[in-house]
């Protein structure tokens, strides 16, 4: 039975904005607690706006502050107010948080030439701002981002790992993960949110994604729903269940 502890924990409160590392979190029904639960959506096209045509989102950061959000703009300052993050990206745009109301979002059918590409549009699930409404934790290992910027992809679980894909292989089975217990129902498949730019000096780099989709047929990490509840923290086990 294949057990991997955990390496890292992770939140991202904003969508397509920079996220907490946790020592221990709490994972509810949406997945950890106060992840994805915030958006900048476009007041002109109602679309949740993520680093996918917004790049320089990924230039802020958020974190969970009691059951609200905290947003650190590029220069320092820290906002949650709907007209200094309009002025900021040049656009009309609100903070909004997950609720019953999908949020809906857009994505370049081709990386390569995003300007010239055909846009396509798709609504994510209610109560969380999450793309895909069959993922609500994820999870990779080490080892299989490599030498790559692990904050690249995103996810929320960091496996400490030899082997590479390891974590492919919970795809489904449901799991143990500290207190809480999940379905991993997915390999996650990747777009160019993996090649932008981030602080701390990561740069474009479109090889990114050519690899994965080369190497590992677009698919890097794996998402889960939660059947349980509960906490898990740095070290803990993810293991199957019996």
């Amino acid at each position: 039975m294949t057990e991997l502890a955990v390496a890292a924990l992770w939140r991202y409160p904003v969508k397509s904005m920079q996220g907490e590392r946790l020592d221990h979190a709490e994972i509810d029904e949406w997945g950890v607690r106060g992840d994805r639960q915030w958006a900048l959506v476009d007041r002109a096209t109602g679309l949740g706006l993520t680093a996918r045509r917004v790049p320089e989102l990924l230039f802020a950061a958020a974190r969970v502050v009691a059951d609200t959000v905290s947003i650190q703009l590029p220069d320092g300052r820290t906002t949650t107010d709907d007209a200094l993050l309009s002025a900021w990206l040049e656009r009309n745009v609100t903070l909004q948080r997950a609720g019953e109301e999908p949020g809906t979002f857009e994505i370049a059918t081709d990386f390569e030439d995003e300007d010239d590409s055909e846009w396509v549009r798709w609504q994510g699930p209610a109560g969380t701002f999450h793309d895909s409404a069959r993922a609500r934790v994820s999870i990779v290992s080490d080892a299989t981002m490599g030498a790559w910027e692990h904050r690249r992809f995103r996810a929320n679980v960091i496996l400490a790992a030899e082997s590479p894909g390891i974590e492919d292989r919970f795809v489904g089975q449901r799991v143990q993960l500290g207190a809480a217990t999940l379905d991993v129902v997915k390999r996650i498949d990747r777009c160019v949110m993996t090649t932008r730019p981030q602080p701390g000096g990561i740069e474009r780099d479109l090889d990114v994604l050519r690899t994965i989709n080369r190497e590992r047929d677009s698919f890097l990490a794996v998402g889960a729903m939660v059947v349980a509840p509960g906490a898990v923290a740095v070290g803990d086990i993810l293991r199957p269940t019996p």
